[in-house]
C-alpha cells in the first residue's frame, strides 16, 4: 500500500512536470499570433532615444477580408471597452495587437507637455468618438498580454492628443516625423488615421554636459584636444560657460594633459568672449598670437572674426602683428588691406591691396579676383568689409 507521503511526492512530481511543460511551451519558437508581425522603430533626439516596440496588425483579416472602414469605432472601440478574459474590468486599446506596445525612453523627457522618466512601460490608448481627445496611456507594467490585464493604478502617464487624418496604411505602424535635435513627432498610423504626440527634451544641453563631464573622466580626458572640444560646445550653444571656462582652462594648464598653444589659448579666449569678458579675451589672444602654433590663417581668420564683432581697431591690431610675425606671406597684405579700410584709411589699404595682388597664389583665380575687386572699391574710396 501507498503511504500518503508517496501521493503527496506523486503529486509534487505531477505538478512540477506539468509546469515545465507550460514552460517549455512558452520558450518554442513559434510564429506570432494572428500572424501580427513584431517591429521596433527607433528615433534619437540628440542623445535621447526613444523606440516602440508593438505587433502589428493588418486592415485586411486572416481569411483576406478588408475591414476598411471598421477599424476605428467597430475592430477598435471607442473609449473603454469590456473585458471577458483578464482582471481589468474595463480596457484601453493596446495600441496594437498581441503583448504590451512598449514605450521606452533613455532619458527624461516631456510627452505632451507633461513629465515622463526615463524607462520602459506599457502604451495603451483610449480612443475617443470623432472630433472628441483621445488619452494616451503610459503605464509601469510591461509585460502583460494586451490591455486584458490593465490597471490605472499603475499609470504613470495619462495624456491627450487629436487624431488626424492620415494616407492608407495597411499595416499599423509606429513612427517619428518633425524630427529636430530636441523634440519630434511621434505617431501611429492605421488604415486612415494619424494619432500624434510630441516627445520633447527641455534640458538637452544639461545632458550634453553631464555626458561629456563623465567622459572627461575616463581616458578621454588624456589629451587636450578633448578638453577643447568640450569648451566649443559650451561656446557653440551659448551653456553652461562656467564650465566651458573649467574645461579651457584643462586644455591650456591641466598637469600631463594641457598645453597652451594657439588652438587651446583661442579656445579659452573664445570662452571669455561668450562670457562678455572681451578686454580678458584680448589679452589671452595676444598669448596665442605668439605661439609658434600661431599661423598667417589663423591670425587672419582671427582678424577677420573682430571685424565681424565690429572691433575695427581691434582687426588693424591683428592684421599689423601678423604682418610683423609672417612678413610677406600670403594672405598678410590682403588682411592690411581690410584692416586699413576698416577704420577709413583707404590710401594705405589701397597700397596694401595692390602688394596683396602680386602675392596671389599661381592659378588662384577666385583669390586674384577678390583681389581685383578690392582694388577696384578702394580706388573709389570704398570700404572692402
Amino acid at each position: 500500500m501507498f503511504s500518503s507521503k508517496h501521493y503527496i511526492w506523486t503529486f509534487l512530481i505531477a505538478i512540477l512536470a506539468w509546469g515545465f511543460q507550460i514552460l517549455s511551451a512558452q520558450s518554442l519558437p513559434l510564429p506570432p499570433s494572428g500572424g501580427n508581425q513584431k517591429a521596433e522603430v527607433s528615433q534619437y533626439m540628440g542623445m535621447v532615444k526613444a523606440t516602440f516596440t508593438y505587433n502589428s496588425p493588418d486592415v485586411t483579416d486572416s481569411r483576406g477580408n478588408s475591414r476598411e472602414g471598421k477599424i476605428w469605432g467597430q475592430l477598435v472601440p471607442y473609449g473603454l471597452s469590456p473585458n471577458n478574459f483578464g482582471t481589468a474590468k474595463e480596457m484601453p486599446w493596446r495600441a496594437g495587437a498581441n503583448e504590451n506596445t512598449l514605450f521606452s525612453v533613455s532619458h527624461d523627457v516631456m510627452i505632451q507637455g507633461q513629465k515622463l522618466p526615463a524607462g520602459t512601460y506599457g502604451f495603451h490608448i483610449i480612443p475617443g468618438e470623432p472630433n472628441q481627445d483621445w488619452t494616451l496611456i503610459f503605464s509601469q507594467n510591461t509585460s502583460s498580454w494586451g490591455s486584458y490585464f490593465y490597471d490605472q493604478a499603475e499609470d504613470v502617464l495619462r495624456v491627450t492628443t487629436r487624431p488626424d487624418k492620415a494616407s492608407f496604411h495597411e499595416w499599423l505602424t509606429f513612427g517619428f516625423t518633425d524630427r529636430q535635435l530636441t523634440q519630434c513627432e511621434a505617431a501611429l498610423y492605421w488604415e486612415n488615421l494619424k494619432i500624434p504626440f510630441t516627445i520633447s527634451v527641455p534640458d538637452m544641453n544639461d545632458l550634453y554636459v553631464a555626458e561629456i563631464e563623465e567622459s572627461l573622466r575616463s581616458s578621454s580626458g588624456f589629451n587636450w584636444q578633448n578638453w577643447v572640444s568640450a569648451a566649443n560646445f559650451c561656446v557653440n550653444n551659448q551653456t553652461h560657460l562656467e564650465k566651458g571656462m573649467e574645461w579651457a582652462e584643462a586644455a591650456v594648464s591641466r598637469p600631463f594633459v594641457g598645453q597652451a598653444n594657439y588652438t587651446t589659448l583661442s579656445t579659452k579666449a573664445n570662452v571669455l568672449m561668450a562670457m562678455n569678458r572681451m578686454e580678458d579675451a584680448h589679452k589671452v589672444m595676444d598669448e596665442a598670437m605668439e605661439q609658434p602654433t600661431a599661423g598667417v590663417l589663423q591670425i587672419h581668420q582671427y582678424a577677420r572674426q573682430c571685424l565681424a564683432r565690429g572691433e575695427k581697431e581691434r582687426a588693424l591690431e591683428v592684421f599689423q602683428k601678423n604682418e610683423e610675425l609672417h612678413p610677406d606671406t600670403w594672405p598678410v597684405h590682403v588682411g592690411l588691406a581690410r584692416g586699413y579700410s576698416a577704420v577709413g584709411n583707404f590710401k594705405k589699404a589701397l597700397k596694401h591691396a595692390k602688394i596683396a595682388q602680386g602675392n596671389v597664389p599661381e592659378g588662384d583665380q577666385l583669390n586674384a579676383q577678390s583681389v581685383e575687386n578690392m582694388i577696384a572699391k578702394l580706388s573709389e574710396g570704398e570700404d572692402v568689409n
